[in-house]
Order: C-alpha cells, then structure tokens, then sequence
C-alpha cells in the first residue's frame, strides 16, 4: 500500500515513539530521507507526494531493524564524523565523539610537523581519524591500516569519496606482529586500538555487542593488549622525535601513561572528551626534533 511522505513519515515516528520518546521525530526523518533518497528539505517540499511501494517497504524495514536494537548508522550506511559524511557497515565502529579528541591531538601535532609529514592511523576501521588529519593537514601523507579486509574495504570507499587517494593510502596491517620494513618510517602514528576488557565485553549494550565488530572493540583480559603491541612493535616505525597519539577507555590514562613511559615515551598532552572524561594522550618518542612545536 503506497502513502505519502507525510504519512510515511507519521507511520515511523508513532512506530518509534514508544522507544526513542522525544527523539523519535528525528530518528523517523533520518530513516525516511535515508529510504527514498530525499534530503530533509526534499522531503518537507514532497510530504503530499505519494511514495512508491519499494520506497514504502524499505521504510518499514528500516524502522523494524531500529526497533530490533541496530544502530541507525549501520542501517542508514553512514555517518557524520566531524566535517565528514562516511560510509560505514557492521565491519567497523560507528565514529563516536569520543574520538574527537585523538583526532584533535593528531591534528594539532600535524600541523606542526615538517613539510609533507608521513602519518600512520593504525586499527583504522573506518578511516576517520585518518581522513580527519588529511584533510586538515593538505601536505600530509597518511597510511591507513588494519588487519581487517573488510574494514579496509570500508576505509578504501571512504578515501575514494572524499577524493583523497593522492594523499592517503589504505594497507593490511597487524598491529600485534612487527611492523613490515616496507612501511617506513613515520613523523605520527595515530590510533584508537580494541581496549574494552573482557569483562566489560559481557556488559556491553546489545546495540554495541550484538552489532559492532568484537575485533575492533576487545583488548584483551586487561584491556590493554594492542597498547603493548603497537609500542613493541611499531616505535621502530617512528622517526627520531616521531609522536604517537592513542584513544583510551575511561579511567585507563593511569595505565596507558605508565606503558609509555616504560617504552621511553615523554608525555606531551592528554586530552577530554566532551564529557571532562580523559580519552586520548600524545607522547613523543626520542629526542625533539629541531623546528617542532
């Protein structure tokens, strides 16, 4: 049975309301723009219209997975990240606010590095830290890696949307065995690694644990495998003086600093979230270089 815009937008939001309350109105718009392809101003200007019957059933589908606990974003297929719209599937996190602030970090000392600076977003998924610094740092070269092929897959689509392929390359990477010689060396590496412990595995919200990828979110007993990892096996990669700037879990700064400081790392800056909660640190390996800020 085909109806307009208006009612099918109606029809989801009462669908919705019972579980999403006053957010439900938004969530209905999202998925009906996302169903027929209509901007928001679009779908205003042809509420009187009549939808086709394919455009009907993918709405109702779409508000059936909502209602199933699937993230919005997997069922849209993209999401916002900064100045970013990017593709993402069930084989890569959904890009959180929390990882604003690493990308902030790894801006900021990007735009301080020497010329053409090489910079490695290592557990990559999607590509948004990466894609973030290279497109606010024009003359940077970024490496995005994972040892996933389907997130690389992901990544790859991202590069290609946001036209930067002459800038940023995507490679298969594991971060928990030693970095390959071909990669060279780096000025930064960047990444938000797995660091939810297996404990806090079993208490994850369904719409986390039964949807995003587990690769990308466990790190172990403790949490803290991938951070032993990456400074074992990829400080070689850094240049003298390079940085790495890591994402964290709440109340695991005390951990992380201590590891950095056993591998040599001096603390240069933690940084919040939008919430106060620390959730990312920048330390430097070595000697600064001259000219670095």
């Amino acid at each position: 049975m085909v109806k307009t815009y208006a009612d099918l937008y109606l029809d989801a939001r009462k669908a919705l309301l019972p579980v999403e309350g006053m957010y439900a109105g938004n969530i209905a718009r999202e998925l009906v723009c996302a169903a027929s392809g209509k901007t928001q101003e679009r779908l205003i200007a042809d509420r009187d219209l009549y939808a086709s019957e394919e455009i009907c059933l993918r709405v109702e589908n779409f508000v059936r997975r909502h209602l199933t606990g699937e993230p919005t974003a997997y069922i849209l297929g993209q999401w916002d990240f900064l100045d970013m719209t990017l593709t993402v599937t069930p084989d890569v996190l959904i890009p959180r606010d929390d990882t604003m602030a690493v990308t902030e970090l790894a801006i900021k000392k990007a735009l301080y590095l020497p010329q053409n600076p090489r910079i490695l977003d290592l557990c990559t998924g999607s590509g948004c830290i990466g894609l973030a610094v290279a497109r606010r740092v024009k003359d940077a070269k970024v490496t995005l890696s994972d040892v996933s092929p389907e997130a690389l897959r992901v990544a790859k689509k991202n590069v290609a949307d946001l036209h930067l392929g002459g800038r940023v390359s995507c490679v298969q990477v594991d971060v928990r065995k030693p970095a390959m010689p071909f990669l060279g060396k780096f000025d930064l590496i960047v990444s938000n690694p797995p660091y939810i412990t297996t404990a806090e595995m079993e208490c994850l919200d369904s719409s986390v644990k039964d949807y995003e990828p587990h690769l990308a979110l466990h790190g172990g007993e403790d949490g803290l495998d991938f951070y032993r990892a990456i400074l074992r096996n990829f400080t070689p990669s850094l240049r003298p003086g390079g940085a790495l700037a890591l994402e964290f879990g709440m109340g695991q700064e005390g951990a992380v600093g201590a590891l950095l400081e056993q591998a040599d790392y001096r603390i240069l800056e933690w940084r919040a979230d939008g919430s106060g909660i620390t959730r990312a640190v920048l330390a430097q390996y070595g000697e600064e270089v001259p000219g670095e800020a």
